[in-house]
């Protein structure tokens, strides 16, 4: 399905039934990362993964503000796009986590848990690695997007991240590379800065303060430490110890597990007093 969102055509992969679950991927992916873990849950869920702006089949939003505030905005619209009222889970990896955690900063009280996966935003401390420092210098950053979908180069920069991806899921995120994609992962690199960082830590531990928040973590990540996993405020952290960045194509059948175990728990629970559930 196709959804309008502040003016951009956004693809939807809708399945399942029971309450609603929204995934959001990060760079370079497209809501298929989400596809097996989605198969092991859709029983139990009605699950709804997006290809964000620029991303696999969206529309590119070449006017798009990438400031933290709007992600939170954008991921906000999203969901009343979709019709969902009340309260929702939410999955996130990589650079989905800024969607999910800014609006998960604006609007708490819409999210009935949270799953973040592998992402560093808000963490003040953290230092960008390699690429995303190449992405956020001008000029450079230009240059560095010719290689971007260049099979060699790809398929490298993947592989460092998770050991275990296959040769198939490599090729199928390759195949979503498109010059809208390439420009927007600059500009979403470009607009997450320190200051941003520091300001937006704060908004993200008072929301999962109130959010029930589960933190899943491939330990064997070239681009973000381990440490990272700690600072979210979780009330679970699960740490896969054979997994790098790209966890949910990784271990899609765990992680699928983990979600299913946390998220039924809180299904079950009364929502929290003055929630909108």
């Amino acid at each position: 399905m196709r959804i309008t969102v502040q003016g951009i055509d956004v693809f939807i992969r809708q399945s399942g039934t029971g309450p609603p679950l929204l995934f959001l991927h990060g760079n370079p992916d497209s809501a298929d990362l989400w596809d097996d873990v989605i198969g092991f849950i859709n029983g139990h869920f009605r699950c709804f993964a997006a290809d964000l702006p620029g991303f696999g089949r969206s529309g590119p939003g070449p006017d798009f503000d990438c400031s933290f505030e709007n992600l939170g905005r954008f991921t906000g619209e999203l969901v009343t796009g979709l019709g969902l009222e009340g309260r929702i889970f939410l999955v996130a990896h990589d650079f989905g986590g800024a969607f999910a955690m800014a609006w998960a900063a604006l609007e708490p009280r819409r999210l009935a848990g949270l799953a973040v996966v592998n992402h560093p935003f808000f963490v003040a401390g953290y230092s960008w690695h390699f690429l995303a420092r190449v992405w956020r210098t001008p000029w450079l950053g230009e240059l560095s997007t010719w290689f971007m979908h260049r099979r060699p180069f790809f398929n490298i920069a993947l592989k460092a991240g998770s050991k275990k991806l296959s040769a198939r899921k490599i090729e199928s995120a390759r195949s979503m590379v498109s010059p809208a994609m390439k420009k927007m992962v600059l500009k979403l690199y470009r607009a997450a800065n320190a200051a941003a960082f520091r300001e937006w830590q704060p908004k993200m531990l008072r929301a999962t303060a109130l959010i029930p928040t589960l933190v899943l973590w491939g330990r064997h990540d070239p681009f973000i430490p381990s440490w990272v996993a700690d600072q979210f405020g979780a009330d679970t952290v699960r740490r896969f110890e054979t997994s790098g960045h790209w966890l949910p194509a990784e271990e899609p059948r765990q992680v699928a597990a983990e979600l299913l175990r946390f998220f039924s728990a809180q299904a079950e629970a009364k929502p929290a007093p003055g929630s909108n559930g």
